[in-house]
């Protein structure tokens, strides 16, 4: 494939306007309207034509699902009172002390980061660090401290599963990478990005977090769960689901069937689906129902409906249209741009070849958001035909560099935005200038050291 300068220059066009208006959001608009916008013009200018949508739709509908599911997941969860529970039980573990409640926010936040997605990380666990902070009457100063660490860290730790974070579910999918040799490569590789996050968190924050705070002030866990069966069915689901995950690649199963069951078993159960009004037969007087048993089948029931129109269904039309956008740009040569930058690194070793492929990404994802990004490092790295150790390097360290690269901009990621805007709601303002200051501060060396254990773990199991 050569360049072409004319459709490279208009592809790269329709690319700026669409993210503009994704970033933006027209009013009444959504970001998946926004990206099929892009699509259309570029299939009216020939940018790309209309056998790329089956070829787009075969790389993104497994991934972009799978993140749909995860994350109603985790909204049914957080209506259940999982979330609010979990930050109650680790303030209360903390023991008033308050530079012990920030580290375990933070392994908290990778943790829920983890299993939850980052979107999931950020925008369900942070108001609820905010109401807790509130509650114990820390200062701004030191409440932006906490807000900024689970944000960040959301990003940061989201490597160690392939449902980690929709890039995850990307990259695996268009590499057949399977989802216990993804997690063979990252979990030992998230631990080092959680210690090298925690430290960097640690060193930018410590001196505005509040010694003690007051326990008393805090509600009891319990009185956090709102629906107990749900609760208590949620978490025989998350193994389940996790389990499935595992076993899915072996026989053929998408990973997206597996979180979609486990979404609609949780749903069942917050909904009580099974629970029918059936009239009296003729004759016979309906028995009374005990009021305990009216407040278990009826107060205790989650009104799924509204959580399921909540879900990020937009997403689904996001990543068909913004990667048919990107894949015209590679069409147009960007692929051949970025395949002979890499082909050049092959031979310098690992480590180069880790960190110069994640900075890059990372540097990429920053300005041009995660999610196309990702993609045209895919295209790139399968357009370079370097050997096999170099080359799965390469696909590791694209992932790590739009995990992470986001946190360097605000719009690095979906997830930032919709972050600032959940916070700024609540009262909690974050400049772009101010963001960017601290995000890079924060993300250059716990990239730096994660990819260094990238090339070290896969140089230990090759």
């Amino acid at each position: 494939m050569t360049v072409n300068p004319v459709h490279l220059a208009i592809g790269s066009a329709i690319f700026v306007l669409t993210l503009g208006m994704v970033i933006w959001r027209p009013k009444g608009i959504g970001i998946g309207w926004s990206a099929l916008a892009g699509a259309a013009v570029a299939l009216a200018t020939g940018v790309v034509d209309t056998r790329d949508i089956s070829t787009v739709w075969g790389i993104v509908w497994n991934a972009t699902f799978t993140f749909v599911a995860v994350i109603l997941i985790s909204l049914i969860l957080d209506a259940a009172g999982f979330f609010r529970w979990a930050a109650l039980h680790i303030a209360r573990t903390a023991r008033g002390n308050g530079r012990m409640l920030f580290v375990l926010v933070v392994l908290l936040g990778a943790m829920v980061a983890s299993v939850f997605a980052n979107d999931g990380a950020a925008l369900i666990l942070t108001p609820i660090v905010l109401e807790m902070l509130l509650a114990l009457g820390y200062s701004p100063q030191a409440s932006l401290a906490f807000v900024m660490a689970t944000g960040f860290v959301a990003d940061s730790t989201s490597l160690p599963l392939v449902v980690s974070n929709l890039v995850n579910i990307v990259s695996a999918d268009y590499f057949h990478v399977s989802f216990a040799r993804f997690a063979e490569v990252m979990i030992p590789v998230d631990i080092v990005s959680i210690l090298a996050s925690l430290a960097v968190l640690w060193l930018y924050f410590h001196r505005s977090i509040p010694r003690e705070y007051a326990l008393e002030e805090l509600d009891a866990p319990r009185d956090a769960i709102s629906d107990p069966l749900t609760f208590r069915i949620g978490w025989a689901v998350l193994l389940i689901v996790l389990a499935g995950y595992f076993a899915a690649g072996r026989v053929g199963i998408p990973i997206s069937a597996v979180a979609g069951l486990g979404a609609v078993v949780l749903a069942g159960v917050a909904g009580r689906w099974w629970h029918i009004q059936i009239p009296p037969a003729l004759g016979r007087p309906a028995k009374a129902k005990s009021a305990r048993g009216a407040e278990h089948t009826q107060g205790s029931r989650i009104d799924v409906a509204p959580i399921v129109r909540s879900a990020p269904w937009q997403i689904v039309l996001f990543s068909l249209g913004m990667y048919l956008v990107v894949f015209g740009l590679a069409r147009a040569g960007l692929t051949d741009v970025v395949a002979t930058g890499l082909g050049h690194l092959a031979p310098h070793g690992s480590s180069v070849v880790a960190l110069a492929t994640g900075y890059g990404t990372a540097a990429l994802a920053s300005v041009m958001n995660n999610m196309p990004s990702v993609l045209v490092g895919a295209l790139g790295i399968h357009a370079s035909h370097v050997a096999a150790n170099p080359r799965e390097t390469m696909i590791f360290a694209n992932v790590i560099g739009n995990d992470l690269g986001p946190k360097l901009t605000p719009i690095g990621s979906l997830a930032t935005l919709l972050w600032l805007h959940v916070i700024e709601r609540r009262g909690v303002h974050i400049g772009w200038a101010q963001y960017m200051r601290t995000g890079i501060v924060l993300t250059l060396p716990v990239l730096a050291l994660t990819l260094l254990a990238l090339a070290g773990w896969l140089h230990v199991i090759g």
